[in-house]
């Protein structure tokens, strides 16, 4: 009965994900369904478990959603994202719209900026790249996508995206873990993903199919920002609240493209800087006292120099731009806003996820996962791949997998000399891969602000944002199960 019930309440969690209900109140109602069924004690699930492991995933990571947010909400009020948009517009030119489009994600989203800012920047720019050079709209999302929601999500080395960071406290990684590999699955994603946009450009104009649809009006994506079921979706798979979008006034001109870039140059070098320079030379011992924690640098270290870089970079973007943004202020509020629903929401599946790990039917589950032939690196991703496409979350469930999981591989990687660097990577590209499914959080509000279908534009995002990242993700298995890390 208690497999049964883990079922049952992962098949409620998903249905009612789906219609739009909030995360926030049937995560722990499918956590309390799959309790009963094996008849533990529901009010200890709730209070000691269910929200013990929410409020710890709140305690780690909360303040990387917090400051991804402001500085997300800073870069688009102060005009940094359009710039950046349009000096690769002018850059590239509307002969190459398809790759203007991803570099421009690419970019953003590689210095810190929540890729549901990068959405309602990306999509007009987009729209008169591809208006000009007849590109069809319908390609438009997935352009997007391959650029915000595939490498620089998971697999670029240093990204600040929350899912990065995930692994970090179970494996004592840094955001930089196995940069070799990471480089080459970008470099993968990326290429076979233009591939298949520029056949499906090439194709569709051999076919005389045009730009299509109405132009795309500011009005249609402020809509979909403040629609309740593309706001539950959303908040659970990415980290930042769409409603928050509109609450602030942005700059009507735009700073230089100098200016604009610098704040994420910033991002990226002292994440670096903070990992590999500054962290490994200090003194932190005592952390492994019980007022902070009993924890150690190796377990921290990780969040610290992704909260240090995000917050060297609202710095430098709040000094090179305070004169042109409208109200500081407003603009700090909404950022901060912006970032409490998602955490919640990502937290709520965290401790849904503990309550299912936590009951005795889950020895079941675990022994299955951890014997899938192909070893623990194949397991691992088959965990992180199924769990984020059943939440549509993929830092939720890369957090599920690794908060039952994470344990017993590192317990592997010490018995067979397995890196905790690679397991980091295919961990975090595991969980990039199937999350893109329908029902995910980003394609949602993505075919909002674009002003397109899933019968239109589905088919193109598959390609370009799961089957090339599962491309990459089995040349990393292939690779580091080869040579290790590096």
């Amino acid at each position: 009965m208690g497999l049964v019930g883990i079922l049952a309440a992962l098949a409620l969690l998903i249905f009612l994900a789906y219609r739009g209900w909030s995360i926030l109140v049937i995560a722990p109602v499918a956590a309390l369904v799959a309790a009963a069924f094996s008849a533990q004690p529901l009010l200890a699930h709730w209070t000691q478990t269910f929200m013990g492991s929410a409020g710890q995933f709140v305690v780690s990571f909360f303040p990387i959603f917090l400051l991804g947010a402001v500085f997300g909400k800073l870069m688009e009020d102060s005009g940094s994202v359009a710039a950046i948009a349009d000096y690769m517009t002018r850059t590239l030119g509307p002969q190459r719209s398809i790759l203007a489009v991803v570099l421009a994600g690419a970019l953003v989203t590689y210095g810190g900026v929540s890729l549901f800012v990068a959405f309602f920047v990306l999509a007009p720019m987009g729209q008169a790249l591809f208006r000009s050079a007849n590109v069809p709209k319908r390609l438009m999302p997935a352009a997007i996508a391959l650029g915000t929601s595939t490498f620089t999500m998971s697999a670029l080395p240093g990204t600040p995206a929350i899912q990065n960071a995930i692994p970090m406290p179970f494996f004592g990684t840094t955001p930089f873990a196995a940069p070799g590999l990471g480089i080459i699955a970008s470099a993968i994603m990326l290429a076979f993903g233009m591939w298949w946009l520029s056949r499906a450009a090439r194709r569709a104009n051999a076919a005389g199919e045009g730009y299509g649809g109405a132009p795309l009006a500011a009005e249609p994506a402020l809509a979909a920002a403040g629609d309740a079921i593309v706001r539950e979706r959303a908040t659970t798979a990415g980290a930042f609240d769409p409603a928050e979008i509109g609450r602030s006034e942005k700059r009507k001109g735009q700073p230089s493209a100098l200016v604009a870039f610098l704040p994420l140059a910033v991002v990226v070098v002292v994440n670096l800087l903070m990992s590999f320079v500054v962290l490994p030379r200090m003194d932190a011992s005592y952390l492994a006292q019980p007022e902070w924690g009993s924890t150690s640098l190796a377990a921290v270290g990780g969040v610290w120099a992704v909260v240090t870089a995000l917050a060297a970079a609202i710095v430098v973007v709040t000094a090179l731009n305070f004169p042109g943004v409208p109200s500081l202020r407003a603009t700090v509020d909404a950022g901060a806003n912006a970032s409490t629903l998602p955490v919640l929401s990502v937290a709520s599946l965290v401790g849904f996820g503990s309550v299912v790990a936590a009951l005795p039917a889950f020895a079941a589950v675990r022994d299955w996962v951890l014997g899938i032939g192909g070893g623990p690196l194949v397991s691992l991703a088959v965990a992180t791949n199924i769990l984020a496409s059943l939440t549509g979350s993929a830092s939720g469930g890369l957090t599920i997998a690794l908060d039952a999981l994470g344990e017993s591989y590192m317990k592997i990687a010490a018995d067979t000399g397995l890196s905790p660097e690679l397991m980091h990577r295919v961990a975090v590209i595991g969980a990039g891969t199937l999350d893109s499914l329908p029902h995910n959080g980003a394609v949602v509000t993505l075919l909002a602000v674009c002003g397109c279908t899933h019968k239109e534009s589905y088919l193109d995002i598959v390609m370009a944002a799961i089957v090339g990242a599962l491309i990459a993700l089995i040349a990393v298995i292939a690779l580091g199960s080869a040579f290790g890390s590096f």
